[in-house]
């Protein structure tokens, strides 16, 4: 994707006005979130950006930057790493690697993201960074990046730390990226359990045996945060992601992520307002060797929409075009933004792309249109 439209989908992330009739549960944690995964829409929330611990829920960062390290080319699956005293020393839930026994990157990745070893998640940091601290410089370098501001790590673990802290809607945020960025990498928060050093542990995150659609993500504890959890349901129409924090136990954030995800699905419909590569508008464009260009989507456009409210009585669209609109234009840059009201409220804002590319026009077209545009 290109960089403008993601940056400005980025911002259009988390910014729709919760409108469905029916109200959500109320949970009995400290701060949650329901986003639908495609659009960003916040279907409904508590407490979104109260500053709280994520506990293990750090490991979605550290994962995510070791995806990065792998796609980058600096760092290889069979990579052997050497084995730190402190890595092999960490406290809390762990893998169980030997100082004495080489380990690859990808057993530490399973590890870590699978029996959330708090040794496998220093062991990868040591081997993108060097040390931890220097891979926590990288963790908050690409917290800004995502957009995550109210975020703040300390270790690569989410051991307890007072400045050790991040928000609902930011643990929203990154789990949206790791889901869109990593689509494969992402399978392995689906795998139920794995065994390392003869030790078989299960996943923690127990939604996975009871419902064969969500597919993710991960559990976090720590006496001060709570029990947490962030799970992921794809249906085969759409995605929604929950994010339930400070809970009182591991069976409270079973039962209140699932009733989050209940109510995202029941009260709220899949509604395909656009097909992949459909022309909403016509948009003018000067100084290319085409005078206009269309504006769409460039997948499938569907959209949670409260139950009921998908009928034009109820919907109102809206297209603000970027003026004036100057070539080179290339096919998914971000050229307009598709303004959606339900009921004369604003739901959200998704950003339009080009659907073709506009070269720029020879000398003579360039100067005609610099004077129409000097005239206007």
């Amino acid at each position: 994707m290109p960089i403008l439209p993601l940056l400005l989908a980025l911002l259009s992330l988390f910014s729709t006005v919760t409108l469905a009739n029916e109200p959500p549960p109320a949970l009995a944690a400290r701060a949650w979130i329901l986003i639908d995964h495609t659009t960003g829409q916040v279907l409904a929330a508590q407490n979104p950006d109260q500053k709280v611990e994520p506990a293990s829920l750090t490991k979605i960062m550290t994962s995510y930057i070791t995806y990065v390290a792998l796609r980058d080319g600096k760092l290889k699956r069979d990579q052997v790493v050497p084995v730190s005293e402190k890595a092999w020393k960490a406290v809390g839930s762990r893998m169980f690697i030997d100082l004495k026994v080489p380990v690859t990157v990808d057993e530490l990745l399973k590890g870590m993201v699978i029996q959330s070893g708090n040794d496998a998640s220093v062991a990868l940091a040591e081997a993108i960074a060097g040390t931890e601290d220097a891979f926590v410089n990288l963790m908050n370098a690409e917290a800004k990046r995502l957009g995550l501001a109210n975020t703040h790590y300390v270790n690569a673990t989410g051991m307890p730390d007072p400045a050790h802290m991040t928000t609902a809607s930011d643990l929203a945020r990154l789990t949206t990226a790791l889901i869109r960025d990593f689509s494969e990498d992402y399978k392995l928060y689906a795998v139920k359990d794995y065994t390392y050093n003869k030790i078989k542990q299960p996943n923690r995150n127990r939604l996975l045996w009871l419902d064969n659609t969500i597919d993710g993500v991960k559990t976090g504890h720590t006496e001060s945060a709570g029990y947490c959890l962030i799970a992921s349901r794809n249906d085969g129409v759409r995605r929604l992601t929950a994010v339930v924090l400070g809970t009182a136990s591991d069976q409270a954030r079973v039962q209140e992520t699932l009733a989050l995800l209940h109510y995202g699905y029941r009260a709220y419909d899949a509604v395909k307002l656009y097909d992949k590569g459909q022309t909403l508008s016509q948009l003018k464009i000067f100084k290319g060797t085409q005078s206009t260009v269309g504006a769409g989507f460039t997948e499938n456009f569907v959209l949670s929409l409260p139950k009921g409210a998908s009928s034009g009585d109820h919907l109102k669209v809206e297209v603000a075009s970027r003026q004036p609109l100057i070539a080179p234009v290339q096919k998914g840059d971000t050229i307009a933004t598709l303004r959606l009201s339900v009921d004369g409220q604003l739901y959200g804002e998704y950003p339009l792309m080009a659907l073709a590319d506009v070269p720029v026009a020879g000398i003579i077209g360039r100067a005609w249109d610099s004077l129409k545009l000097y005239l206007q």
